[in-house]
């Protein structure tokens, strides 16, 4: 068995209350952090000793209904169901949920976020130093008064990347992963184990695990209709993001055909990132296709020339995606005076580089942004008046950016 799908065992495959992600795993972070390698790690005795546990938990997904279908029934507007025929997503990275307090309140009350049907939500943490040791996906579901799903993705065996290394305290539960939250009722929940483009035991930041997409069926007045939160590899070439997403559809054309809403972050970043040699040879690719061509026209149309294959596909399958997103509206945006971006940029691009990556920012103004967050719809259309958006400069009190990514929403009906 590859590594790469290692934890991805049906045997152990649960859903549950989040009892199921207890484990005492990070006693045996010492001894796994001095493995350079996935090879390493798989020959090791110390894999032995927590395979089954790791398993257990990277195969599992939480699930919790904290509000009664009779309450939210009493909330539909109109007389029932038949007056309820448009329904609201969200997409957002919401970088760990790092801002929690100002996360939840963003989405409890900014005017384009509030209120909506279904959130598909992306890298949010289990017991991390980092965003407090908090259990992001039920503590925002709490707040909000939602339902919520939550499949992890990694067992982190340290404290992140770049100014992540730095959070105080240790980490508790040392786990990371995506979520769907809903007022409806979700059914038939679960994940499907995407490999990885990267060696996670390799390189500065390591981790067990892989990514995964996280399905359910949505319950709502409307009509059933299924959501799934994406998160696609970074690191990794175009082709394997291609792989990935072929991966979900895959799957989804295995269950019984009802609309279906895609939707999270698919990192169209443009770049092969498998290593530092490739993604500084991507660089200078764009810099002979000009510096300003590639800013204006590919980064924020990544489905243009660089992603193509993999949007292709997402037509190729019968899902619309121009439609459903703000075309030519980046969600996330890269500035060279950002201390962080650049600390963490350092983390996978040797330091000699950065002059030439500075350089090549700084002949656009020093800020560069790209779209890696998507919709994507089938048996669905755009409701009537509406226009998807992307929802930018979310910031909380101190004035400090919720996450490195914008949000993204949708109001659409079933067709």
């Amino acid at each position: 068995m590859s590594f790469e799908l290692l934890f991805d065992n049906p045997q152990f495959a649960q859903t549950g209350t989040p009892e199921l992600l207890d484990h005492d795993l990070n006693r045996y972070f010492p001894e796994l952090l001095k493995l350079e390698s996935s090879a390493e790690l798989e020959a090791s005795s110390v894999l032995k000793e927590i395979r089954e546990e790791a398993e257990r938990v990277l195969n599992a997904v939480v699930v919790e209904e904290l509000v009664s279908v009779q309450s939210i029934r009493s909330n539909v507007p109109g007389n029932g169901p038949a007056k309820v025929c448009t329904l609201n997503a969200l997409a957002w990275n919401i970088e760990r949920g790092i801002r929690f307090d100002g996360i939840a309140y963003a989405l409890k009350n900014h005017a384009d976020l509030k209120d909506k049907d279904v959130l598909l939500l992306t890298e949010l943490d289990y017991g991390m130093a980092r965003s407090g040791n908090r259990f992001v996906a039920r503590e925002l579901a709490g707040a909000l008064n939602l339902n919520y799903a939550f499949a992890p993705v990694y067992i982190a065996l340290q404290k992140g990347s770049g100014v992540e290394t730095e959070a105080e305290g240790e980490n508790s539960k040392s786990i990371h992963g995506l979520a769907m939250l809903s007022k409806w009722p979700m059914k038939n929940v679960h994940a499907v184990a995407l490999p990885n483009g990267k060696d996670k035991m390799w390189g500065k930041e390591k981790r067990l695990g892989h990514l995964r997409a996280l399905i359910a069926v949505i319950d709502h007045p409307a009509g059933a209709f299924r959501s799934v939160t994406v998160h696609l590899d970074a690191h990794c070439s175009r082709a394997h993001r291609h792989r990935q997403m072929k991966i979900i559809l895959d799957h989804i054309d295995t269950l019984p055909e009802i609309p279906t809403l895609i939707g999270g972050d698919w990192n169209t970043t443009t770049f092969n990132s498998q290593n530092a040699t490739r993604a500084i040879l991507g660089y200078w690719r764009r810099v002979l296709m000009g510096v300003k061509n590639v800013v204006k026209n590919h980064y924020p149309y990544p489905d243009r020339y660089f992603e193509k294959r993999l949007f292709a596909e997402v037509e190729d399958r019968g899902y619309e995606y121009k439609g459903f997103n703000e075309t030519g509206a980046g969600t996330i945006h890269y500035d060279v005076e950002s201390i962080e971006n650049n600390t963490n940029l350092r983390d996978w691009v040797p330091e000699w580089c950065c002059p030439f990556i500075f350089w090549a920012a700084n002949r656009v103004g020093g800020k560069v942004s790209g779209r890696l967050d998507w919709f994507a719809g089938k048996g669905l259309k755009l409701a009537e008046g509406s226009e998807p958006k992307t929802i930018g400069d979310l910031k909380d009190k101190s004035g400090i950016p919720l996450s490195d990514h914008d949000a993204i929403t949708l109001e659409f009906s079933l067709k």
